[in-house]
């Protein structure tokens, strides 16, 4: 019977295909591996540093993200729970971000450096898993087509997770391809430790351990091999996991508490998607979200070139069955929770990890086109519309509110706030913070107030803020000088405030509203 040390039961990669981009001989030499490697990391590096003066930190909770490592680093210990300093989030991107800090001041650049850093050393495994699979050449092309990527542009320099979460992920996914192409157990021993670092910094993370073992399993003929693959991959997997989930359970009495207080957020934005469009409309936007956003953010070409490459080696390479499935399972089930059993709203950033396992098949999809002269106008086109969908969208994006630039800056590759809001930042860090002033912030329902007092330039000292319990606490202390009140917030709801024309009355202390700011902001100072 064979044991896992036998030679793959699968038949193994076809080889001798013609190339699609080029009339060389797939037997050609591949250059030297250390100069391709600097030469993808340059390519993913140079566009992402154009952005980096102009990108500001906004989506995927990069700010909230960033004031907890900040509170990590100035009280630096073993975060076990919820409620021990990463309230949803995992704890590895706080870590990371926090003793960033320490090295760079400057708490709106060092996350996004982190981020910029794991999202250029992301085109290493992307190539690693794609030249194993497909070849060298594909390996170039689908690490061309993730540099510029708008998307990830995004994430790479914003201090969200989700350039850790998918460097994480990619290397799992060429540890794993590595292991089942040399049938070591070695490899998948790697990627389950790596899988361990995913699962401490996102929870979408989580599912590729039941579907990576399951995928183990079945991957050739010989299903001791399988399970013995399976097993050991699937334990080594269990650490972090096992541990964040006790460290909960004696917090919070709930082992999965930080994804239960995730799927409520979910919940709510579902009621609320669900009251704007109504149920049906809801449905079908969800029905189409993943394919959709592949579409508008890796570009037409790209999106679909990966989805026939992925629907062509799914029938003609068993072999690679698995990178399908952890592509397609993961869209599924959010998909079907959304579109079906309306409890998940999708998110750009949550298509990621799926969205990026296009590219490695985008050159299997070329080669599905007949004649070379077909195949090259298609691959021109294509590499035409990667670079010019994302910069169109960058400039629609940049700076600009309402309408659909609102709909787009998600997954547009520029992140800027708000323009009222930056106004109001300014002028609090340029204007109130270097005179030792003060401010009383409001409470957005969007959040607004978060990203407000991240730029503002003011100490939390200086602040006082309707968020916060310790309000009241602030406000005597601080004595502050300036307010801010947003459209619909909180402040005027307190039993303390009247507001009358331009004149806001708080604990009996008048701010009369000052001119040259917009709505939903409004600026006071005190009489």
């Amino acid at each position: 019977m064979s044991s896992a040390s036998t030679a793959p039961a699968s038949p193994p990669r076809p080889s001798g295909a013609i190339p699609a981009l080029s009339a060389v001989p797939e037997v050609a030499l591949e250059p030297n591996p250390r100069l391709l490697w600097i030469l993808l990391l340059a390519a993913a590096l140079l566009p992402r540093l154009l952005l980096m003066p102009f990108n500001e930190n906004f989506y995927g909770d990069a700010v909230a993200r960033t004031e907890l490592a900040e509170r990590w680093a100035r009280a630096p210990h073993l975060i076990t729970s919820y409620g021990d300093g990463a309230f949803q989030f995992g704890p590895l991107h706080l870590y990371l971000v926090g003793l960033a800090l320490k090295v760079v001041p400057d708490k709106a650049l060092a996350g996004r450096l982190v981020s910029l850093l794991f999202g250029v050393l992301a085109v290493l495994p992307l190539y690693s898993l794609t030249r194993r699979l497909f070849g060298w050449r594909a390996g170039v092309w689908a690490c061309l087509g993730f540099s510029v990527w708008g998307m990830h542009l995004q994430m790479s320099t914003t201090a969200a997770s989700e350039a850790l979460s998918l460097f994480l992920m990619l290397w799992v996914f060429a540890l794993v391809a590595e292991g089942l192409d040399e049938n070591r157990l070695g490899p998948l021993f790697g990627a389950g430790l790596v899988l361990n670092l995913a699962c401490a910094t996102r929870y979408d993370a989580w599912m590729y351990m039941p579907l990576l073992c399951v995928a183990l399993l079945f991957w050739g003929e010989d299903r001791v091999a399988g399970f013995t693959r399976a097993v050991s991959f699937g334990l080594l997997c269990l650490p972090f996991p096992l541990l964040w989930m006790q460290g909960n359970e004696m917090a919070h009495g709930d082992p999965f508490f930080p994804v239960t207080a995730v799927e409520q957020f979910h919940a709510d934005w579902t009621r609320e998607g669900i009251a704007r469009v109504g149920a049906w409309r809801y449905r079908l936007e969800s029905l189409g979200f993943w394919p959709g956003v592949a579409l508008l953010t890796l570009s037409p070409g790209v999106a679909l070139l990966g989805m026939v490459g992925m629907w062509r080696s799914w029938r003609q390479r068993p072999d690679v069955r698995w990178l399908v499935l952890a592509a397609a399972v993961p869209t599924a089930y959010f998909t079907f929770r959304a579109s079906v059993l309306l409890n998940f709203q999708p998110l750009g950033r949550f298509t990621v990890t799926q969205l990026v396992l296009l590219l490695p098949f985008v050159v299997p999809g070329l080669e599905a086109i007949r004649g070379a002269g077909a195949r090259k106008a298609v691959a021109g086109l294509c590499s035409v519309l990667a670079v010019a969908v994302p910069v169109a969208m960058g400039l629609y994006t940049f700076r600009a509110d309402g309408g659909m630039r609102d709909s787009l800056r998600p997954v547009s590759p520029t992140s800027t706030n708000p323009v009222p809001l930056m106004q109001v930042a300014r002028f609090l860090r340029d204007e109130v913070a270097p005179r030792g002033g003060a401010a009383v912030l409001d409470m957005d329902p969007g959040y607004l107030d978060l990203q407000l007092a991240f730029f503002s330039g003011l100490p939390d000292e200086r602040l006082a803020r309707v968020r916060w319990e310790t309000f009241r606490k602030h406000l005597r202390e601080a004595r502050p000088e300036y307010l801010v009140r947003f459209d619909g917030g909180s402040l005027v709801k307190d039993p303390g405030v009247t507001l009358e024309g331009r004149t806001l009355t708080l604990d009996g202390v008048a701010y009369q509203e000052l001119d040259g700011f917009s709505a939903p902001l409004h600026v006071y100072q005190r009489r």
